[in-house]
């Protein structure tokens, strides 16, 4: 048992290391190219286009993109990703080098990006159960998003640092080689062999993905409370500025505390996920949190504009519960949906995510400005509690057999 847990532990070591660099150069880049568009063009639509533009092959490629993670070695998928946005950066370093600067060479360049890290963090997600026991399947998610909640804190910092410095076509040569440490550090790891399946069309293997959603009918009743919950938390997030600025009047300083600790709380969280696993009860965790967050939202609605600090509270609560849906939910589709079949659900599962978070958008938007965005937290928050019961209540039957499953998957292990 020992040397077992020492092995995926210390494969999973390997693999973070790497994805460390990785996170943090592409974080930081992400915030180079963001910072280089607002001083070049001043204008709201180019950094509207610019998100756009890094949402599309996630949310349109995703739907395909799983197809080819199944049908191929994942961890080679996730090597030819790495070096796809190396190469991308690197073009874009050698474009502005030699005079050739654009505001659509630099569109081309985030469209690129995306489209590397759209195979790459689903093929990420469908090899690691190969590696990781079903038992520790929670932890090993807690412990990826960690990794991600510390690069997303770090990132932007390293951003601002390395524009104060140098030019953007420099600072894209740390996500060259952030990509060859994330590389090198995959190529030492030993996946173990994927089942080799006949090949059939695109079409016939994405049909085969939705029928592994649709045949899991615990995955049905958590997907379209986790679709709602996205909808909701996603503008919760993006217009916490808004509320900053407009009802609490606070300045620049304020806003990047605000968001400073909301990453802190998903890093926290994520840890604490990591290393115990959370609740035995997945699926009331993730209810509590679902709810929690809703009740948080409810409470820094109806806080009096003298109330700041206590709405700091709030927000990094609100951080640490987003990680409490999402850590389990991911870990449940890991663990319940075959090998054969993981990657195609697994970026399904984000393309559709992806969509959801901008229709959140649409609606919180137009809802904010006519009620006030105070008024708008008080109302996500109450459909939020309303979504966390009804996930419970639609999965608690199936949480017995759940804990079950994992006793006697321990008790195999020892």
């Amino acid at each position: 048992m020992n040397d077992s847990i020492v092995s995926w532990k210390k494969n999973f070591l390997k693999i973070y290391i790497g994805q460390a660099f990785s996170l943090l150069s592409s974080s930081a880049v992400q915030f180079a190219i963001i910072w280089w568009i607002t001083i070049e063009t001043g204008s709201a639509l180019a950094l509207t286009i610019a998100s756009v533009v890094g949402l599309l092959p996630q949310a349109i490629i995703g739907l395909f993109a799983g197809v080819w993670i199944d049908r191929y070695p994942r961890k080679y998928v996730m090597i030819i990703a790495d070096i796809m946005v190396a190469v991308s950066s690197f073009i874009l370093f050698v474009l502005f080098t030699f005079g050739f600067e654009s505001i659509y060479i630099v569109y081309l360049i985030l469209f690129l990006r995306a489209i590397g890290e759209t195979f790459h963090k689903p093929a990420l997600q469908a090899a690691i159960p190969s590696l990781v026991p079903k038992t520790e399947l929670t932890k090993a998610a807690g412990m990826g998003q960690m990794v991600n909640s510390g690069t997303m804190m770090v990132g932007p910092m390293l951003g601002a640092l390395i524009m104060s410095i140098t030019t953007l076509p420099f600072a894209m040569l740390l996500d060259v080689f952030g990509a060859f440490m994330a590389v090198l550090t995959l190529s030492t790891v030993k996946f173990p062999e994927q089942n080799k399946k006949q090949k059939q069309s695109v079409l016939r293997d994405m049909r085969a993905g939705f029928s592994a959603i649709k045949a899991n009918k615990v995955l049905l009743r958590l997907s379209i409370p986790m679709l709602i919950s996205t909808i909701i938390f996603v503008p919760i997030g993006t217009l916490l500025p808004l509320m900053v600025k407009t009802f609490f009047n606070g300045t620049a300083w304020h806003n990047g505390f605000v968001q400073t600790l909301f990453s802190l709380g998903m890093l926290i969280s994520a840890m604490i996920i990591g290393l115990t696993g959370g609740m035995k009860r997945q699926f009331l965790m993730i209810s509590v949190s679902t709810s929690l967050i809703g009740f948080s939202a409810i409470v820094g609605g109806v806080l009096p504009s003298g109330f700041f600090w206590l709405f700091c509270i709030i927000v990094f609560i609100m951080g640490g519960c987003g990680m409490g849906f999402n850590i389990p939910f991911t870990a449940y589709v890991q663990r319940t949906i075959d090998d054969e079949h993981l990657g195609k659900v697994l970026s399904l599962i984000t393309s559709v995510m992806s969509f959801a978070a901008p229709v959140g958008m649409f609606i919180a938007g137009p809802i904010s400005e006519i009620i006030g965005i105070s008024n708008w937290m008080i109302l996500a928050g109450t459909f939020m509690i309303l979504t966390g019961i009804i996930s419970y209540v639609l999965t608690k039957k199936y949480e017995k057999d759940y804990i079950q499953e994992d006793r006697h998957c321990e008790t195999q292990n020892l």
